[in-house]
């Protein structure tokens, strides 16, 4: 594990063996791969620093060398936020946070008269903590699914960990409850999922659509319903709800895919994410309590899951 200190608004390395003999460049573009723009800006902006001087990008670092990264600039956010919501933090450092998303609250704004939003309330709790940045999240989760959520706090982190998500390295585990007995108890849906035509936010499985991969378990069944597991390999929007409705069995409380109206929402809960620290190389698993009242998931203790 990379060990790091904050000085001020820099990242403080010591070099050890991990980096010792590698460049800037290779520990920019390979070892973290952040994209050439990004690259670029730190290269340009004279934002890394090696023993107090301007960092050679091309020289081999040494043992014991102190490099410094400009990470914290602070940046006054865009407007004024009036927004307070006491959000569940499951972890957080000085380079991203995991917040465990509650119901009926979207991911992020979508028009500007939209203010009640996780982002709102996420850039609320930095600034609150003393931090001036601009934090945005890493994926989303839909209005009414529950559940850990991934922030980054400053752009070199959000672009390693929007790598990593491309390349499948953060693993999400979801709940869900969907009518019915499933025949098969683990199996993968991979069918296209695409905009239903006739209808503004639904989406449907569609030849034409964007190909989307969910594996899926069951691991309790009670009263005409399958309690399931399900991990992505793909983030298409609504996937979940599309695919476990196309094979006949809706997540429980989803009207809009079909689902019986036992609950107020869809039975749908990000449980469980795990993934690589963007900075140090730790691994990193938060667990999201259920923090539905009244609960819908009950008798599971979602950190045996």
């Amino acid at each position: 594990m990379l060990k790091t200190t904050r000085k001020g608004n820099w990242m403080e390395i010591i070099t050890q063996k991990k980096w010792e003999g590698k460049t800037i460049e290779n520990i920019f573009r390979k070892e973290w791969e952040v994209p050439k723009k990004l690259t670029h800006l730190f290269r340009m902006e004279n934002t890394v620093l090696v023993n107090g001087l301007r960092a050679n990008w091309n020289h081999p670092l040494k043992n014991g060398d102190r490099v410094l990264i400009k990470l914290f600039e602070e940046v006054a956010p865009a407007s004024t936020l009036d927004f307070f919501y006491d959000v569940q933090v499951l972890y957080e450092d000085d380079h991203v946070i995991v917040f465990n998303k509650p119901a009926n609250m979207s991911t992020h704004p979508n028009d500007e008269s939209d203010k009640g939003t996780l982002l709102h309330a996420a850039q609320f709790h930095v600034q609150s903590n003393g931090e001036k940045v601009t934090i945005r999240q890493v994926h989303r989760l839909d209005k009414d699914t529950t559940g850990a959520i991934l922030f980054a706090k400053h752009a070199l982190s959000g672009a390693i960990l929007d790598r990593m998500l491309e390349k499948h390295e953060i693993k999400r585990t979801y709940l869900a409850i969907v009518d019915g007995h499933i025949k098969k108890k683990k199996a993968t849906i991979s069918e296209p999922i695409g905009r239903d035509r006739h209808h503004a936010t639904r989406r449907r499985v569609s030849p034409s659509g964007q190909a989307a991969v969910t594996h899926y378990q069951v691991f309790k069944e009670e009263k005409g319903h399958s309690y399931v597991k399900c991990w992505l390999e793909t983030g298409r929007t609504h996937q979940i709800r599309v695919h476990f409705s196309h094979i006949g069995h809706p997540l429980v409380g989803d009207r809009l895919y079909g689902g019986k109206p036992l609950f107020k929402r869809q039975a749908l809960h990000a449980a469980k994410l795990e993934f690589t620290h963007p900075i140090t190389g730790e691994n990193i698993i938060c667990y999201a309590p259920f923090i539905d009242q009244p609960p819908i998931f009950k008798g599971i203790d979602v950190y045996n899951i």
